[in-house]
């Protein structure tokens, strides 16, 4: 009898499933074609599924990706996927360079956007103090900060920029008549 029990026993028992799960997108591999980078799925699944047999689990489930075309992203844009298959593009980094009337004759030269290249403001804020003889300091805004010089020196600090930091002419904008536009063309 007690060989009948142990009998019954190992067949009641349960096998464990192991699913394998993308390392991309975090679905099992035959979900990958429905999400929105399938691309990648399938570049990741050649690359680590294959059981100790040597046969490669892509066939079975994300060898047969029938996968777009990806359309030709912009050279200088790179583009950000989020979840849901939407786009986000990242902005290439510019430098504003604003002035701003004081009183009647005063004028502020603004300059934001010089951390994006790698440049220390307060380092900045000197060279064009001692640059141009006038005060200028950098100053904590909303939108982060900037340096601001006393004077109308709007062209003349474009161009040592450019000389100084190797930034492009390209990245460089300014306000003229409340429309933002290119100082360099």
């Amino acid at each position: 009898m007690e060989d009948d029990n142990s009998d019954n026993s190992g067949a009641n028992e349960k096998k464990l499933l192991t699913v394998v799960y993308c390392g991309v997108c975090s679905l099992p591999p035959e979900f990958c074609e429905y999400g929105s980078s399938a691309d990648k799925c399938k570049e990741w699944a050649e690359k680590n599924l294959n059981n100790e047999k040597g046969v490669s689990l892509v066939e079975k489930g994300v060898g047969n990706l029938e996968l777009e075309k990806p359309k030709a992203a912009p050279k200088q844009e790179e583009v950000k996927m989020l979840p849901g298959g939407k786009v986000k593009r990242k902005e290439q980094p510019t430098i504003l360079v604003t002035r701003q009337q004081r009183n009647k004759r005063k004028w502020v030269t603004i300059v934001s956007g010089l951390e994006n290249f790698g440049v220390k403001l307060q380092d900045a804020a000197k060279i064009f103090a001692k640059k141009f003889s006038c005060g200028s300091s950098v100053v904590k805004v909303a939108q982060g900060e900037q340096i601001d010089v006393q004077g109308d020196v709007q062209d003349e600090i474009i161009d040592i920029i450019m000389e100084k930091y190797n930034v492009p002419a390209e990245a460089f904008f300014i306000i003229e008549e409340g429309k933002k536009v290119r100082a360099r063309d």
